[in-house]
């Protein structure tokens, strides 16, 4: 998902700025999903709570499919929901153990559902299911839950559940593994960090000595180390524990198989059917040489309408940059909206050659990208509740180079985001109505060209040069912050082009303009209003886009490129200059792609700990205060669509329904019930 972690995904449409539009031109759409299909009277948004939304999306045209590809995409779906307790363990060694208390006391509580504590318990509840564990998706800090303690100590006695009194305790701890992802470079990574990719005692320099020590490490083709195992130590040392059928997560895996080969029967063509069994082959043995072949046979499946990500992939969630999160997103073609898109695919070579990057450091010949939108049929994993709005994979950068890769818009997924709105946003930090006027028009569709160019061009740009490690080594602790900084700068860079009103993807700049206002305001202002007081900014998209924003607002300084107005007690950040900005970010990418060649850590980590951790205390709190009463949450999350076989009175197969559940709670614990297949604490 890079989300995908050579870095390559777009997590939230809030990141990209989307805004609900009025105003934009149905010929300029990127996605064809922008014409509602449900009538005026579907739910999209059905409930808010802490800092969180909850919305539904929709699978347009799922009554067109063939039955053989219903059957295909309902198997691919269920092959995603096998694996959700994975991402649980992973992301924390006793969340799978709290998940199924807290849905044992929702399910058997009996007691007053009114009161204040009880709200609180269900509050913490839904967060934690949002989250899948108990650290906050997006800041990894750890959920403090909103009842007393002893309250949910009689929950507990109450209704039966599970729950041994040393995890309690450390729920309530403000202290104890209180960050998912540490990735500060004052301490160990791994020994301050609470996700469960590594045993307690593992430190950082023991895992870099084990890789270090490895036998093509440096192979310009080597496999993807770690992508899919757990460390621990022994007395002979570092052993790596590898997610198989007859490994760990095995109980899960067999699951997730068993759903694969229902899949084959169905598979579009033999192209499609050959990835698939590869992909089985690589989650009964776990080798990653076998992952490789995977991932080229599945770039060379183009040909199908129905598509999919499953497997241990983005690597956010290890401070090291190894081992990948489990996901699942189940996506059907958009015809019309990728046929207009595929412009982009299409010209990847004169975008690298038109690149203010270095020469030696553009590729030769881009091969194999190719762009769609398409349709969620469904997600689960690291991909849900939360969800990307884009998709560039793989991650691997010699199958990127010999091979391409693929690039997908999630166009159900954002339409649902835009249902939600955010125009008082809009009122609140637009300076003028001009501005403001421009976002209305134009921001839907600059956001859309942006997370296309940032997924297409962006992470498919650039190369390494020989002999320098890949950036988990040598960029460690920033290698995801600078990869997502790049593919931005990519997207930003180009969003100005004349080039692409020529080619008829936008009907003029205004479109750049009001990307470049919502990036600026996003990224010096409105991003802040997701961190608590006091804190600085940790998660790498986040750092990406301050970095991005902050640099250029302080090299324009000079000639003013970007002034800072305050008006009214309120701060604005107003572009003066749009061309010379386009000039900052064109050096900002140049800089950046070359500490990426280069491999060059000090470089990055001044980048990086300059301009995009550290929080301006004064703007925060203004940011903070100016947001307290505008009702559009900082984060969404979805509820899936339900799929169910439907069978006629001799048991044959006849249909594959769409329902559209409305309830976050429900559907959560329709799935702890129905698939569930791991214990806690693997």
């Amino acid at each position: 998902m890079t989300l995908l972690f050579g870095g390559v995904i777009c997590f939230t449409a809030q990141a990209q700025g989307l805004q609900q539009v009025t105003g934009t031109s149905q010929q300029y759409s990127v996605n064809s999903a922008d014409e509602p299909r449900m009538g005026d009277s579907f739910v999209w948004n059905t409930e808010q709570f802490a800092d969180l939304g909850i919305l539904r999306y929709t699978i347009p045209d799922f009554d067109k499919l063939t039955l053989n590809q219903k059957l295909l995409v309902y198997y691919l779906t269920e092959a995603g929901y096998a694996g959700r307790d994975i991402i649980w363990d992973q992301n924390y060694k006793y969340n799978l153990t709290i998940r199924k208390a807290l849905e044992h006391i929702v399910e058997n509580y009996t007691g007053d559902k009114q009161s204040k504590e009880w709200q609180d318990f269900m509050i913490y509840t839904k967060r934690v299911w949002f989250s899948n564990g108990i650290h906050h998706h997006y800041s990894t800090d750890k959920i403090m839950p909103g009842c007393s303690k002893a309250y949910f100590i009689s929950l507990v006695k109450t209704t039966g559940a599970q729950l041994d009194t040393k995890i309690i305790d450390i729920m309530f701890d403000p202290v104890v593994d209180n960050k998912k992802v540490y990735l500060q470079p004052d301490k160990d990574l791994l020994l301050n960090s609470a996700s469960n990719f590594y045993a307690d005692d593992v430190s950082e320099k023991e895992v870099e000595a084990y890789y270090a020590a490895q036998p093509g490490m440096n192979d310009e083709k080597a496999i993807s180390h770690g992508l899919n195992s757990r460390m621990i130590k022994t007395d002979k040392g570092l052993v790596e524990v590898v997610y198989k059928a007859d490994g760990l997560y095995g109980d899960a895996i067999k699951q997730i198989i068993a759903n694969l080969k229902l899949a084959m029967p169905h598979c579009e063509n033999d192209m499609q059917a050959n990835a698939l069994r590869l992909l089985i082959k690589y989650y009964e043995t776990g080798d990653l040489k076998v992952w490789d072949e995977y991932n080229i046979a599945w770039l060379q499946d183009t040909h199908g309408d129905i598509d999919y990500i499953n497997s241990f992939i983005e690597v956010y969630n290890d401070p090291m940059g190894y081992r990948g999160s489990f996901e699942s997103i189940v996506e059907i073609k958009d015809f019309e909206a990728s046929e207009r898109m595929q412009k982009l695919a299409e010209h990847a070579q004169w975008f690298e050659d038109y690149s203010p990057i270095m020469k030696s450091h553009k590729k030769d010949n881009v091969v194999g990208v190719s762009y769609r939108v398409v349709n969620v049929a469904g997600e689960a994993g690291d991909a849900s509740p939360s969800t990307p709005i884009g998709v560039n994979l793989p991650n691997s950068n010699w199958i990127r180079a010999d091979y391409g890769s693929k690039s997908v818009s999630l166009g159900n997924i954002v339409y649902a985001y835009e249902q939600a709105g955010n125009s008082s946003l809009l009122s609140e930090f637009c300076y003028t109505e001009e501005e403001r006027q421009r976002a209305v028009n134009y921001g839907s569709l600059a956001a859309k060209m942006h997370t296309a160019m940032h997924e297409v061009i962006g992470h498919a740009s650039g190369k390494i040069n020989p002999g320098v490690g890949t950036p988990k080594e040598t960029l460690k602790n920033y290698a995801n912050t600078l990869e997502e900084a790049r593919a931005d700068l990519v997207a930003l860079y180009y969003t100005m082009d004349p080039q692409l009103v020529e080619w008829g993807l936008i009907p003029s700049l205004e479109v750049g303009k009001a990307e470049y206002d919502s990036y600026i305001r996003n990224g010096l202002m409105l991003q802040l209003r997701r961190i608590e007081p006091g804190k600085t900014i940790e998660e790498s998209h986040m750092r990406n886009r301050q970095m991005i924003a902050a640099w250029v607002f302080e090299k324009g300084k000079s000639k003013n490129v970007i002034e800072r107005k305050y008006e009214n007690d309120k701060t604005y950040f107003v572009i003066n200059d749009y061309e010379a900005l386009r000039q900052l970010f064109g050096e900002l990418l140049r800089e950046v792609q070359r500490i990426k060649s280069e491999g060059d850590y000090e470089a990055g980590m001044k980048l990086v700990e300059t301009f995009g951790v550290q929080v301006n205390e004064e703007i925060h709190a203004e940011v903070l205060a100016r947001t307290a009463n505008i009702k559009t949450p900082p984060y969404w999350g979805f509820i899936n669509p339900q799929l169910s076989i439907v069978k006629n009175d001799q048991g044959e197969v006849t249909d594959v329904t769409v329902s559209y559940p409305e309830d976050f709670t429900q559907q959560m614990l329709y799935y702890g019930k129905h698939y569930s297949y791991l214990k806690g604490g693997q």
